[in-house]
């Protein structure tokens, strides 16, 4: 009797398990396998998909010989990798700012909670409304920051040239790194390093000063390592988010240009898979991009865990 309670209760457990697993299996698994298998053939949708094999993956990373000294087979792809790892220069800047935010808001002032909701809602935020907001902002003409830059010239006496922000392939991406970090200085890092803040043990303060600890010595010795976990996740986080990132302000805000100034992977694939429909290079792509993030994340948790207080 008692093993067939247990049957029952296995296949209750099954039943109650089975419509995430049939939504994981359809709408998960099996675009990921077929993208795998699509990345081994040649197919612009209107004709029958040609096997390839790996030649999606030779054009993509291979080399062939031009004027005697070896090219890349694809340099927009290399373009395009070099702008997405430009942008994710930001994040350590962005975290700090987080972390000192996260900091501030977690003293005992008047009007905190206040604080706290303005500083999170930009990534709250539609980001069709954020780009549009930044697109304004800056706009060579008649921007914020060209007004600002305009004004502190004319106190100065003296012209200051604004630069084109946007429209310049030097200025492009510095101006999504701003953009981004004035996205995520408040956002969810924030939330969760003040989550991390209010987890430390009063005690340990009240210890350090009874030992004549100053500000920084207790933030070094007790602040960053009780923190370390929330510091790493968001790391981690950031790093993968930086990889499949700058879709919508290469799309909203400035077609991936100037020059490809601000194309970033994740855009390339769009462009591939939508726009010039080469499926199955789209899908090489999307691959190598996968292999990429999950080779960093083994070797950011292989010895990046070590750093961390458990």
């Amino acid at each position: 009797m008692a093993l067939k309670a247990r049957g029952k209760e296995t296949l209750a457990a099954y039943l109650f398990l089975s419509p995430n697993l049939i939504g994981f299996m359809v709408f998960t698994f099996l675009p990921v396998f077929v993208s795998l298998l699509l990345s081994f053939y040649a197919w612009d949708i209107t004709s029958a998909p040609k096997f390839v094999g790996i030649d999606n993956f030779v054009k993509l990373l291979g080399f062939h010989s031009e004027g005697g000294s070896l090219v890349v087979n694809d340099t927009k792809f290399w373009q395009y990798l070099w702008n997405t790892l430009f942008l994710m220069f930001s994040i350590p800047i962005c975290m700090m700012a987080s972390l000192g935010l996260a900091i501030a808001l977690n003293r005992k002032i008047k009007g905190e909670s206040v604080f706290r909701t303005l500083f999170f809602l930009p990534s709250i935020c539609p980001g069709v409304a954020v780009a549009i907001l930044w697109l304004w902002i800056f706009n060579p003409d008649f921007g914020m920051l060209n007004n600002i830059i305009y004004w502190i010239g004319k106190f100065l006496g003296f012209v200051i040239p604004g630069p084109l922000w946007l429209n310049s392939p030097g200025w492009a991406k510095p101006s999504l790194m701003l953009m981004n970090f004035w996205i995520a200085i408040g956002g969810m890092n924030m939330i969760l390093y003040l989550a991390a803040l209010q987890g430390i043990p009063r005690d340990f303060y009240e210890a350090a000063e009874i030992d004549g600890a100053n500000g920084w010595q207790k933030f070094w010795a007790i602040t960053w390592p009780q923190i370390s976990p929330t510091t790493f996740f968001i790391f981690l986080m950031s790093i993968i988010g930086g990889f499949q990132g700058g879709f919508m302000q290469a799309y909203i805000m400035t077609g991936g240009g100037p020059g490809g100034a601000t194309t970033t992977i994740e855009y390339y694939i769009f462009n591939n898979l939508y726009t010039w429909q080469n499926v199955g290079y789209a899908s090489a792509i999307a691959w190598f991009l996968f292999i990429v993030i999950f080779a960093f994340s083994l070797v950011n948790w292989r010895y990046g865990g070590k750093l961390v207080h458990y």
